[in-house]
């Protein structure tokens, strides 16, 4: 844990980036020509970055990522809760957000569209400080009004059609889908993705949550979290049930990227994580909370009362309220219990997600079934990749087909607990599918994080998985008690995969540490 909080603190480092002064030169050499002043960034003409910021890795991408840096922040939380505090508003600042409520994503691209999880992170660091004792709701409240601008920036940007179905692009997932979906697809049409979609539920619950927080004696919050009420429900309805099937497949129990081209809605039935971020959606509502606001308790009742046909295929208000109490709490959650349930089968089987290390990027089911797309005389493969990347797509410096990534096993995690908070016992699911070894969510939520955890942890001889075969980490005293903080991890042994010292969303195994801890 302590070469993990080392590790992140040491990824700070002074970042000077002045779009401007790149874009025209300065007194000692100016730029004439179009190709510097046309070129990448010129968009973004405001952004003047000077400040000390959390870097993925130093050595290796020595600048900044805005949605590594949300997840950098929840561990930095625990050593230094100012600096993770003071980061997340920096990036909503007006020399950093772009006039539009873009958020920047990194200096070879700021446009790029990352997941939108800068709120998560904000609302997750005041949680932290409130059970430390000390509620910060300034930081809050100055955080969600510039989280509302990037918010509709999303809608206004990733919604074409406006369906509540969006199309954010390649996401932070890189060579994950069939195509590179930051780019024109070749087929023509446009793709509706599963997990732009649910990221824009995820994105909608948090600030739901944190209007609600701010509301009592504010009317004006009571206001937005009815706006991000009725925004969830729209978007989870669209998701489960636009054109009859949504992004759902009842046959495969999953949802899928679809291809919209000449009238036809295409599943691309990778089974990967696009699918499975739906999970991460679930927002508990505490009734004694919103009995105090009633022009929030209004509508949420007008909804309960008018709209119930939207109860098929999403948890929506499910009611849990114990024996003798009057208020209880209310589920929202992109899938229904039935949905929910049979993404569970899939996500802990073995021989799909479920790695001795954790969730898999991709359905190791793909290494013998790989996914064909056929179009136009052209054929697509997507494969089960467990290591380095086989394709050069995004480069081929890193690979979501196949292996462990820690920032989204660690939201899994926290859906996980969550969902037990309202089911307790009365869900259990098969841990792994098929072991008959039953487990609450609470409890597969424990046993993902002990899977993810060993990767870092050393067996009887010494050997850390993360480490792989190299000798040196095991038997050298020199050596032996050095951890490297991978990008990324083999989906099948754990050895460290990418940057060795992105310590930044990686880290986020002390956090994991701790909760096991606990237990």
């Amino acid at each position: 844990m302590r070469q993990a909080y080392a590790g992140l603190l040491w990824t700070k480092q002074f970042y000077h980036y002045v779009v401007n002064a790149w874009l025209e030169g300065d007194d000692n050499y100016r730029i004439n020509t179009d190709q510097r002043r046309l070129g990448r960034n010129h968009d973004w003409q405001h952004l003047f970055n000077r400040d000390v910021i959390s870097m993925p890795d130093k050595w290796e991408y020595p600048w900044y990522a805005a949605w590594d840096l949300a997840f950098h922040m929840i561990p930095m939380a625990e050593v230094d809760p100012n600096f993770a505090k003071d980061q997340l508003i920096l990036f909503l600042r007006e020399w950093y957000m772009h006039p539009s409520g873009a958020i920047p994503a990194y200096e070879w691209a700021l446009s790029d569209v990352n997941p939108p999880v800068h709120a998560w992170a904000c609302w997750n660091i005041y949680q932290m400080g409130q059970k430390a004792g000390y509620e910060d709701k300034d930081f809050l409240a100055r955080a969600f009004q510039k989280l509302l601008l990037n918010f509709t920036w999303w809608v206004n940007r990733k919604d074409p059609e406006g369906n509540h179905i969006f199309s954010g692009g390649f996401l932070g997932l890189d060579n994950i889908g069939v195509f590179d979906r930051s780019k024109p697809l070749p087929t023509g049409g446009a793709l509706n993705q599963a997990d732009a979609t649910a990221w824009m539920a995820f994105f909608c619950g948090v600030m739901l949550d944190i209007a609600l927080e701010l509301a009592p004696g504010r009317g004006a919050y009571a206001d937005m979290a009815s706006k991000f009420f009725e925004h969830y429900v729209s978007i989870a309805d669209a998701t489960n049930a636009l054109h009859n099937t949504g992004l759902w497949d009842d046959q495969d129990g999953f949802y899928y990227d679809h291809l919209a081209k000449d009238g036809e809605s295409i599943p691309l039935r990778v089974r990967s994580l696009v699918g499975l971020i739906p999970l991460c959606t679930p927002v508990i509502l505490d009734e004694a909370k919103i009995a105090n606001l009633p022009g929030f308790l209004k509508r949420t009742e007008w909804f309960l009362q008018n709209r119930q046909d939207m109860s098929k295929h999403m948890n929506y208000m499910t009611r849990d309220c114990e024996e003798g109490q009057e208020h209880g709490m209310r589920l929202l959650a992109l899938p229904s219990t039935e949905r929910l349930l049979r993404l569970l089968e899939v996500m802990l089987d073995e021989n799909e997600f479920l790695s001795p290390y954790g969730i898999r990027s991709m359905s190791a089911k793909h290494e013998h079934e790989p996914y064909v797309f056929e179009w136009g005389g052209e054929r697509e493969e997507v494969k089960y990749v467990p290591g380095e990347s086989d394709t050069w797509m995004f480069g081929g410096n890193s690979n979501w087909r196949g292996p462990i990534w820690f920032p989204l096993n660690y939201l899994i995690i926290e859906s996980l607990r969550k969902y037990h908070s309202f089911y307790g016992d009365s869900l259990q699911v098969e841990c792994p599918t098929g072991s008959r070894n039953k487990m609450n969510l609470a409890e597969v939520a424990t046993e993902i994080e002990r899977r993810l955890s060993q990767i870092f942890l050393a067996d009887e001889s010494g050997r850390r998985p993360c480490h792989g075969t190299e000798g040196r980490y095991a038997e050298h005293d020199n050596w032996k008690d050095l951890v490297l903080f991978y990008e990324y991890f083999h989906g099948d042994n754990a050895r460290g995969l990418g940057a060795s010292h992105q310590t930044g969303w990686t880290a986020l195994v002390a956090t994991m540490l701790q909760n096991q801890a606990a237990k």
